[in-house]
């Protein structure tokens, strides 16, 4: 990927958080040339409208318009020197703060979402260049799944003979049929993936397009399958939200809201550092990797105690629940990817 697709990514990435954001916290810098409001022609009062919100004056140069996409690309109206470190150290404080009221001072959960997946995935792109299945790489898939193929073809007989055994006792086997249907299937599967085959059937009607098209295009599927987690990123959002729920069941101090912050600032601080070690690695930075097993369960941990004013022992609870239930929200998002890009 060039630099300048890095930096029209970058000026996309500021655009749509601002567009998102509020004109609250804006310093009061306008001028009041006009009498009333240009966007809703209420009499003016001051250098905002208090009616919209709008400026008193608009300015109509070419300057004035570089100037807004200048200010929405680097300062995002100043709000994100103020979000970013509190994200970073003390974001219980921030969620619990932005759900009782402090808007103004913050970047809102949502476009510093969006703000983190857009820089995501410059990364990913700018680090891996096109997206590609190196030839190498694809020899080795099928290789690994030749070897997946003959380690299921060994153990049929083995069950074979058991399962005879069990008709000769008249002993119930279902459960073995289940177990040797299921290898066989395993068996296919990969013999299919190591030929090169288009695979018919995986038993998972879910995923019978996705292993199909993988198997016979493997960097299309891979292309399309980072598309469409990019343009589905924000289902990450309802997908986690009610997970948290269940560590606050029926609460009544504590409400979805509450949560879908929770889980929005979270999500992008979780982005924001898998965008950093992505830049780390093509910097050729060593062990910055480590770091997502580390920082994650620490961030969930603070994040938990300053939002919710939970104590030590509940935070270390809940952390370890949160991060059982992260893990499934990923496989539950990847599944619906996955069965997105097959079917598309």
């Amino acid at each position: 990927m060039s630099e300048s697709q890095v930096l029209g990514d970058a000026i996309g990435t500021g655009l749509t958080a601002r567009a998102i954001e509020p004109n609250a916290g804006e310093g009061d810098s306008g001028h009041t040339h006009e009498s009333a409001c240009l966007n809703c022609n209420t009499p003016l009062v001051g250098s905002h409208c208090h009616n919209c919100g709008q400026a008193a004056h608009v300015h109509r140069t070419l300057a004035a318009f570089f100037h807004d996409l200048l200010h929405g690309v680097f300062h995002f109206e100043g709000k994100i020197w103020r979000t970013l470190p509190m994200l970073a150290v003390r974001p219980g404080r921030l969620t619990r703060e932005y759900i009782d009221g402090r808007r103004a001072s913050y970047v809102s959960p949502l476009a510093l979402f969006l703000f983190s997946v857009f820089l995501l995935f410059a990364a990913i792109q700018s680090a891996a260049g096109e997206t590609k299945i190196a030839e190498k790489d694809q020899i080795a898939i099928k290789v690994d799944a030749g070897k997946a193929a003959a380690d299921a073809r060994k153990e049929l007989p083995a069950l074979q003979a058991k399962r005879a055994q069990m008709v000769a006792a008249g002993a119930d086997t279902n459960d073995m049929d289940m177990e040797i249907a299921s290898r066989e299937k395993v068996a296919a599967v990969m013999h299919g993936v190591a030929s090169g085959e288009k695979i018919k059937s995986t038993g998972f009607t879910l995923l019978d397009d996705v292993v199909s098209e993988a198997s016979a295009n493997p960097n299309l599927a891979l292309y399309k399958m980072q598309s469409h987690a990019y343009k589905y990123s924000w289902a990450l959002i309802p997908i986690s939200a009610p997970f948290l729920w269940m560590l606050f069941p029926f609460s009544r101090r504590f409400h979805l809201y509450d949560h879908t912050v929770f889980v929005t600032y979270s999500l992008s601080f979780m982005t924001l550092l898998t965008a950093t070690i992505t830049f780390a690695g093509t910097l050729g930075i060593s062990g910055a990797t480590a770091l997502m097993g580390i920082v994650p369960p620490i961030h969930m941990y603070r994040q938990l105690r300053g939002a919710y004013g939970v104590s030590r022992l509940g935070g270390l609870l809940r952390t370890a629940a949160l991060t059982l239930f992260a893990f499934i929200a990923l496989l539950i998002f990847a599944m619906g990817i996955a069965a997105e890009a097959g079917g598309g």
